[in-house]
């Protein structure tokens, strides 16, 4: 019997199998050059199966020198134009013809390539993908029931992360190293396994790196050039959890089964994201929803009546596009990493899908801002309702993201009112952050716990309007008449309050410095309690204290660890203003009989030998203005009117202001 097997038979692996039972023993077997040749490419490209391939062609040569079977070499090396064409089917032609040419009979395993040797005419034996009951893998002897990892590598013994989700701890499995020989053999049995098992299938195959689902293990097999030596890794849960086995259950249910249906999973590698999100899919469909899954790769363990989706033509967008013709009641979205990924999942939860998905990230402030780079603040809220933070196995927050307008935390005053999302802990109510756009860029301000009404500190020198006589020295305006101006009890309240926490001082000077680096100008630190301090610097020089992304003020707070709200001098100034007396006034004369007094309203003309007149107002010969005196011989402005500005500047300039009657 002469019997030639394309590539697909020689990486399956059952050819050696069928000839050591017996069925093909004394055969004559021929292997094309150009299987050689695509088995070589592919073991080139660092891809796992090439070397199951030659490991099963290495087979043959031993029986051939054990004379169970006649092993032969037929036909020409494919070019490597061809090679590259295997895909459309030109290596699988040349392998037909050589069965062709010997009259053999042709074994595959590949469904396209024997209906196309029958449709050839050639005597075909198809191996049909096996099922049934599997025996354990070689690298099962290294689980037991509370291994959740192991960690194999050629040279070094082998290691296992066992325990729980709580508690975990890597110890070593034995003493002796694992071999290359050994790791090899183990791939190829979980690829073989992989390839006939109805729930294994290879979700990653690149230069260097496989990446193997059988059942509910992972597993990754790395080689060189990819790692430095060879190196499976395989990962199982070890639990199997229900949403009702978790504390917040009842929250979460109400959540999702309502009109909230946006919701992410949070938390770092290995809390038990994945274990959460298996467990809401199969809620959500044992209560009568439709589900769909997205995973790259795919590792949910979820009922069969759970399709599960990967990456369509190697993009997540056109597995939306799928899904969206489907029309799922929810859709659960595991691993967001790339930008695509984000941008899907804003896409169809604004489609009117119930999206989940899972997230890695080490707080919820992390969650966010992965999120904020890639999907516009102001539909935030809309794409998620709830973030849901896990660790260690247990739902440890649950937040809820809201869209309101507001001053932002870190600003002050109505000038800074604008569209905020809120992101709030649904268990106390309180703020955790705001998010907001900033000179073009999104913040994400987290929110201090405790804070408090900022209160007036010292204050600093600031520049005052000038005055001036003919013939005397500059004069601060506000000296022209009024008394010393009294201390802000704001002021006193702070002096007092740094008198009871001397700490504070230096504190303060700490803050100074970081914000200084950063500024140039004014900068007023005021501490508000042990953990919060108000900062007011010059506007101009609040985007470069709070940085892009609001990195610099992050990395300040992380440095001296305490909270630190940035606000702009121009609300300081406000504010003491606002702690002066209001009836403090300014008394000018303006030469002609006119005099002037201002205070923090309005300027008033006093001309009472003009009384009920109707004037012009000149300043020297040039026009100004014209008004009415009233019966009290005063002409009321406002002081921040422009005519008002006005007349103080020709004061200053020393020139004479004169009222003629109409």
């Amino acid at each position: 019997m002469i019997l030639v097997p394309d590539t697909s038979v020689l990486i399956d692996g059952r050819i050696t199998q069928m000839i050591k039972a017996g069925e093909y023993k004394g055969a004559t077997i021929i292997v094309p050059e150009a299987v050689i040749a695509e088995l070589e490419a592919q073991a080139n490209n660092g891809r796992e199966i090439g070397f199951a391939g030659l490991n099963e062609l290495q087979s043959l040569c031993k029986m051939a020198e054990e004379k169970t079977i006649e092993l032969q070499f037929s036909g020409i090396r494919p070019t490597l134009e061809q090679v590259k064409l295997a895909g459309g089917g030109e290596i699988d032609a040349m392998i037909r013809g050589i069965a062709c040419e010997n009259k053999a009979r042709f074994i595959t395993s590949d469904f396209v390539q024997a209906e196309v040797a029958r449709a050839k005419g050639l005597d075909v034996i198809y191996l049909k993908p096996q099922a049934g009951n599997f025996g354990p893998l070689g690298i099962d002897q290294f689980f037991d029931e509370h291994t959740i990892a192991v960690y194999l590598k050629e040279r070094i013994a082998p290691t296992a992360k066992k325990g729980t989700i709580n508690d975990m701890k890597l110890v070593k499995i034995r003493d002796q190293p694992t071999s290359e020989y050994e790791l090899r053999a183990m791939s190829q049995e979980i690829l073989e396994r992989a390839k006939r098992d109805p729930d294994g299938f290879i979700e990653v195959e690149k230069r260097g790196i496989t990446v193997v689902q059988i059942g509910s293990m992972r597993i990754a097999i790395a080689r060189r050039p990819f790692s430095d030596g060879m190196e499976i890794t395989a990962v199982r849960p070890i639990v199997d959890v229900t949403l009702k086995d978790y504390t917040k259950a009842e929250v979460i249910t109400k959540r999702i089964t309502g009109e909230k249906r946006g919701l992410i999973i949070a938390g770092s590698p290995g809390s038990g994201k994945t274990t959460l999100a298996q467990s809401v899919a199969t809620f959500l469909s044992d209560s009568g929803f439709v589900v769909k899954t997205m995973e790259a790769p795919r590792e949910l363990q979820v009922p069969d009546q759970i399709t599960q989706y990967t990456a369509l033509d190697g993009s997540m967008a056109n597995t939306a596009d799928v899904l969206l013709l489907v029309r799922p009641d929810f859709v659960i979205f595991d691993e967001l990493r790339k930008n695509e990924d984000f941008n899907v999942f804003g896409d169809m939860r604004l489609a009117g899908l119930g999206m989940v998905g899972v997230i890695h990230a080490n707080g919820v402030r992390d969650a966010i801002q992965r999120f904020s780079n890639r999907v516009d603040f102001s539909v935030l809220s809309q794409v998620i309702n709830t973030i849901i933070f896990v660790k260690q196995g247990v739902i440890s927050k649950v937040y809820d993201v809201d869209f309101t307008i507001k001053v932002p935390t870190g600003m002050a005053g109505e000038m800074n009112l604008r569209p905020v999302t809120t992101i709030t802990d649904n268990e106390s109510g309180q703020l955790v952050l705001d998010v907001f756009r900033y000179d073009g860029e999104t913040i994400v301000m987290p929110v201090m716990a405790g804070a408090a009404t900022p209160a007036a500190a010292t204050v600093m020198p600031v520049k005052t309007p000038l005055v001036q006589h003919v013939g005397q020295p500059v004069t601060p305006l506000h000296q022209l008449v009024r008394t010393p101006t009294p201390v802000a009890p704001q002021q006193e309240t702070a002096k007092r309050e740094n008198d009871e926490h001397p700490g504070w001082k230096l504190t303060e000077k700490d803050v100074q410095r970081e914000i200084g680096r950063y500024t140039e100008g004014f900068i007023d630190v005021q501490m508000v309690s042990d953990t919060k301090a108000i900062v007011y610097i010059d506007d101009k020089d609040v985007p470069a204290a709070i940085g892009k992304g609001g990195k610099n003020i992050s990395a300040i707070v992380n440095k001296i660890g305490i909270g630190i709200d940035i606000k702009p001098r121009s609300e300081f100034d406000r504010q003491q203003m606002q702690s002066q007396p209001q009836k403090a006034e300014e008394e000018m004369n303006l030469g002609g009989g006119v005099k002037i007094q201002t205070d923090k309203k309005q300027l008033t003309i006093i001309a009472p030998e003009q009384s009920g007149k109707i004037v012009d107002v000149f300043a020297g010969k040039e026009y100004l203005f014209t008004a009415t005196v009233n019966d009290s011989g005063e002409i009321h402005l406002a002081r921040n009117s422009s005519i008002a500005q006005e007349m103080i500047r020709r004061y200053q300039n020393s020139e004479i202001i004169r009222l003629r009657p109409v």
